[in-house]
């Protein structure tokens, strides 16, 4: 699996981009400016832009940062179940049931990102991070439904990416408890359903 691996930071980046993360997560993107980002680090303004150029490019850190941490996690899931078939298509959502019961009761960062910076049309740099980190996962579901020898698997894993998108909105939403659960419990059945 690719993982995005960030460059190498400074303890004062690592500073910066832990402070950013959970500031960016808790609160939002526009909420949180870099003064807020550089005092909660021990940091001046001129470290953070030092190591990063600009707030969106530390916006997308950030997300890579999260990202690199949610894939390793499925990696995990996955190589628990190395055999192709329904239960390897199971494993992202279980992976995703564990990742938001510890890292993602305000839902998706990328989807959240997305809410906030508008459609990409505009150039905003952090657009096409967001759009390779949901591209990924469709062609991950892709993958592993191919290796299962699934009949149209590129029908099957936008379905996937479907139920896996509306649980983490719902997640983020509170709209119920465990969206996750659901998803799974869909996935299984049209997975395993006899004819398509």
């Amino acid at each position: 699996m690719n993982v995005p691996v960030l460059a190498p930071l400074t303890p004062a980046a690592r500073r910066v981009l832990d402070a950013a993360s959970e500031l960016f997560y808790e609160r939002g993107i526009h909420a949180v400016g870099v003064d807020t980002i550089a005092e909660a680090a021990g940091v001046t303004k001129k470290t953070l832009y030092d190591r990063f150029g600009s707030k969106e490019a530390l916006v997308v850190a950030y997300l890579q940062h999260r990202d690199a941490q949610w894939r390793d996690l499925l990696d995990k899931y996955l190589t628990r179940v190395p055999e192709p078939g329904p239960d390897r298509v199971l494993a992202v959502f279980d992976a995703a049931i564990s990742w938001s019961d510890e890292n993602g009761a305000k839902g998706c960062s990328a989807i959240n990102a997305r809410a906030e910076i508008g459609d990409g049309h505009d150039g905003h740099p952090v657009f096409p991070e967001i759009a390779r980190q949901k591209v990924w996962l469709l062609d991950l579901f892709t993958e592993i439904l191919r290796d299962a020898n699934d009949v149209d698997p590129a029908t099957m894993a936008k379905r996937m990416m479907l139920l896996y998108e509306g649980a983490i909105v719902t997640v983020g939403m509170e709209t119920y408890p465990h969206p996750f659960d659901v998803a799974r419990d869909m996935a299984r059945s049209l997975l395993t359903a006899p004819a398509r």
